[in-house]
């Protein structure tokens, strides 16, 4: 006798044994081991106290927006903290360069589509107002005039000033869309603004360890928007491909994720 059995088909998908809010712990781990190997790669010798900076500052807000803002986080956290041991040629200071890597990706991972963690932003953004504050006031009693410093610190406030706008959720509607255009556009704008605020959370820390002159501001203002695009078309680059190939091999989505 053969029976059939008919029913609803049904998939089964785990998100592993072990999970950081939401996010499995093995999306974290390979992800900080791409953070690792692009911390070999340098692109910069002059953002906030000089130094060699790497590729790896690209995708800290890509982290943010496939593993939510805690996973983000750990994965930036982590791969940095690798990269200090194994690649220091770029690790700049490497406590600031932890936190700032921290930071950046957790302010990604608060920009959200739905209800859940909706006003976490504003937290985020609290914070970076007072840094951009300490920032201008201290160059402001060093004497530096405010023109240059509004030009010296543009992807600083143009940054901080997306975030805050409803840009930050129209961003992120773009890199949720199945419009691979609309996509590149949010991970290009969602970079220029996280990597942005990335520069703040580094350059009110170490301004006030190293207080450069106005000459070095001015030497800085074409520079630093250049850095920050070179930031942003790593970010889009590598985060259209990260996407699409998330999207196409059906692997569930961390719960705060916004892909």
């Amino acid at each position: 006798m053969k029976i059939e059995l008919q029913g609803e088909e049904r998939e089964v998908k785990s998100l592993g044994s072990v999970s950081l809010d939401g996010t499995p712990l093995n999306h974290i781990m390979v992800m900080s081991t791409v953070v690792t190997v692009l911390n070999f790669i340098p692109f910069s010798i002059t953002i906030g106290a000089g130094g060699i900076f790497p590729l790896s500052q690209g995708i800290f807000p890509l982290l943010g927006w496939i593993l939510g803002p805690f996973g983000g986080a750990v994965a930036s956290g982590i791969g940095t903290l690798m990269g200090v041991f194994l690649a220091p040629h770029t690790a700049g200071i490497p406590p600031i360069s932890i936190f700032g890597a921290i930071i950046t990706s957790f302010a990604a991972g608060t920009m959200t589509l739905g209800k859940h963690r909706r006003y976490w932003w504003i937290g985020v953004a609290i914070f970076f107002i007072i840094a951009l504050f300490l920032y201008v006031f201290r160059a402001l009693n060093n004497g530096v005039p405010i023109s240059i410093i509004i030009k010296g610190s543009l992807i600083d406030w143009s940054g901080l000033l997306f975030f805050i706008l409803p840009t930050r959720t129209l961003f992120a509607k773009w890199i949720h869309s199945k419009n691979l255009y609309l996509v590149s556009l949010g991970l290009f704008f969602g970079s220029w603004t996280i990597s942005g605020i990335y520069h703040l959370s580094q350059v009110f820390i170490t301004y006030t360890i190293f207080n450069w002159p106005e000459k070095v501001w001015i030497f800085l203002i074409p520079i630093m928007p250049l850095e920050n695009l070179v930031r942003s078309l790593v970010g889009t680059f590598i985060g259209v491909r990260v996407i699409y190939g998330l999207r196409a091999i059906g692997i569930i989505k961390p719960q705060a994720a916004i892909y």
